[in-house]
């Protein structure tokens, strides 16, 4: 297949699709600056509580994967995209109004679980257009374009808390939302031919569902790249905190995570370039020990205290390692988890990924609760997940397809 199914140019549509990529990425970095203020307000007591607006969404991101790519073989894409958009919406709405932390987290659930809905759909519909090498260069393109939402979210975040206060931030999704939906409702038709179209059906996922769990390859693949995840997670989740209370730089938070942003986003790249000579498992693998070392020298640092006026700098250095070991660790553990699952392809990718970011979400969250006015308990977590997923990496099996 081709672009000739589409409309639009090459640049239009990289554009329009990275744009529907970057609503998960959007919806958390925004955030960020805010988590202060959100605590204050709803949560003076428990500041660590207002965390959750990322875990929450994040937790209704995975339990929507779960669903979204099979109702997308069945519904068509455009369908499922403005279905999830119009819950995405709804569920900003409701945080922008929310009167208390509970219904503040409540409301962020609805919103990643409407998130998911255009998030796999610009998927699918890369997957409908194209192929082969075509396909993978289309992805390249959106990708690139996606990692730029870290660089600049947090900015209008900032921006909009200090005019408009942080509820005005939700407000921003809704905009979003509506923006990106009203593109793709005008300018893209329909990419599934509807011959191609499978009926959704309970049974099918649970079959398929079954079918991973039995897996011992999957599951082990599947671990890995949850536990990457979370690193990933926990280490976003409280770094306004860090920045702001550690080192003393929340003002210009959103400058120090864009430079991150900047920096990690040459992972891909590089990963790109050795993945095929040394292949997926052994570059997890080396991009583990690499972080993990990392994390335990930071750590002698903080301990022994011989950091001194470069514990700043190092730990700038080391939240970056985090971004950089996602970059080369995510997208290789998902390729092996869906390596031997080609014949239900569509229904694994959503399992897979589901149970991956609930999972992270799930282990990042008491991390990112235990931060004590240091950076100690993030460094303690992110070595414990770092250090347990590279065991699983040799319990793998090394062989895979050149």
């Amino acid at each position: 297949m081709t672009e000739t199914r589409s409309p639009l140019s090459r640049t239009e549509l990289v554009a329009l699709l990275a744009m529907l990529t970057a609503t998960v990425a959007f919806s958390i970095d925004a955030m960020l600056p805010a988590i202060p203020e959100i605590g204050e307000a709803l949560s003076p007591d428990a500041p660590n509580r207002a965390q959750l607006v990322i875990a929450a969404f994040v937790g209704g991101l995975g339990l929507g994967t779960f669903v979204a790519g099979p109702l997308s073989d069945a519904y068509g894409r455009k369908r499922i995209a403005v279905i999830g958009a119009v819950i995405y919406t709804i569920g900003a709405l409701a945080s922008a109004v929310a009167p208390s932390m509970e219904m503040l987290v409540a409301a962020r659930v609805l919103q990643g679980l409407g998130a998911a809905g255009p998030r796999v759909a610009g998927m699918a519909i890369v997957r409908d257009l194209f192929s082969g090498r075509q396909m993978a260069q289309i992805m390249s393109f959106v990708i690139f374009v996606f990692t730029l939402a870290p660089v600049f979210a947090p900015s209008l975040g900032w921006v909009l808390a200090e005019a408009f206060g942080w509820r005005s931030i939700f407000l921003s999704f809704a905009v979003f939302a509506v923006i990106s939906m009203t593109w793709l409702v005008i300018r893209q038709p329909e990419t599934l031919d509807p011959a191609k179209r499978r009926p959704f059906r309970l049974g099918k996922l649970v079959e398929g569902a079954r079918e991973v769990f039995s897996n011992r390859q999957v599951m082990l693949a599947i671990a890995v790249q949850t536990l990457i995840f979370a690193a990933l997670f926990a280490a976003l989740m409280s770094s306004q905190q860090v920045f702001d209370r550690v080192f003393g730089k929340g003002e210009t938070f959103p400058l120090w995570f864009g430079g991150m942003a900047v920096l990690a986003a040459g992972s891909n790249l590089v990963n790109a370039s050795i993945v095929m000579r040394l292949g997926m498992l052994p570059v997890v693998r080396r991009a583990l020990m690499i972080q993990g070392g990392f994390t335990v020298l930071f750590l002698l640092g903080q301990v022994t205290g011989v950091l001194g006026a470069a514990f700043f700098p190092v730990a700038f250095l080391w939240y970056t390692s985090i971004f950089y070991l996602a970059g080369f660790g995510i997208g290789n553990m998902n390729a092996i988890a869906m390596e031997p699952m080609g014949h239900l392809a569509g229904l694994a990718a959503s399992i897979i990924t589901a149970l991956a970011t609930i999972g992270a979400a799930i282990l990042a969250s008491p991390i990112g609760q235990a931060f004590d006015g240091t950076i100690r308990p993030l460094t303690l977590g992110v070595l414990g997940l770092v250090g347990l997923a590279l065991v699983l990496t040799f319990l793998l099996k090394d062989g895979e397809p050149a």
